[in-house]
């Protein structure tokens, strides 16, 4: 087990790990317990009672968090000649096809998002095992394999983002920045969270969310009442 730093030790100090806080009280906690020198991503971590590994139980899906992500997204548009000008309308950082393809096949993943067209899938999907793992592989489910490329580009800009659950049952995500407002936060993570309830598949017996936590870059985790988050206040 990793040894605890002094500045992790004094963050522990200053809530109770085994306590459920309201989402509203445990965006101010994770405020006294982040110690980075930079503004720092929040995450929402959600285990959810799904085997991942039965096709029916997979939960993934997309989401436009009301206050964005406090990130510049990066977004890549593969596609064919005539889709270019609509993409690089819509603020697309890189445009085209072959060439892009053939720089990823070497190695070139500094994105964020890449959105193409059904049309051109038989080449991006040659890309599966680079991408993939990043969690950049287009999907429909997601919405960015689609013939709506600039609509795809400025929902990616603002604020859009994937998520889907992982092996262990979890699904994890950057909700801000810690230089958000509290409220912002709150509102960012029970639109991420509302979006997950809604994709609970109709196989899933039992507890659905089992767990959420919230922390920030390399903060501890902070507990949250399920409920403070399914009902508004």
């Amino acid at each position: 087990m990793a040894k605890l730093t002094k500045k992790h030790k004094e963050a522990l100090a200053k809530f109770e790990k085994n306590k459920e806080y309201s989402l509203a009280e445990a965006v101010e906690v994770v405020r006294k317990i982040s110690y980075t020198k930079f503004d720092p991503s929040v995450d929402v971590s959600v285990r959810l009672g799904v085997d991942p590994r039965k096709a029916n139980q997979m939960v993934r899906g997309s989401v436009t968090l009301p206050h964005g992500t406090g990130k510049d997204i990066r977004v890549l548009v593969l596609c064919t000649p005539d889709k270019e000008e609509e993409a690089k309308a819509a603020g697309a950082d890189h445009v085209g096809l072959d060439d892009y393809v053939q720089k990823i096949k070497e190695g070139w993943t500094d994105i964020d998002v890449v959105i193409t067209m059904p049309s051109v899938m038989s080449k991006v999907g040659a890309l599966g095992r680079i991408l993939g793992p990043r969690g950049l592989m287009p999907n429909p489910k997601t919405g960015t394999v689609t013939m709506d490329i600039g609509d795809a580009v400025r929902a990616s800009k603002a604020g859009k983002i994937d998520f889907k659950v992982d092996k262990y049952g979890i699904i994890h995500s950057s909700v801000g920045k810690l230089g958000f407002t509290s409220d912002k936060l709150v509102d960012n993570a029970r639109e991420l969270v509302t979006n997950i309830i809604k994709l609970k598949p109709s196989s899933s017996k039992g507890t659905y969310v089992k767990s959420i936590f919230l922390s920030s870059t390399m903060s501890p985790g902070v507990k949250i009442d399920v409920k403070s988050v399914t009902t508004a206040g």
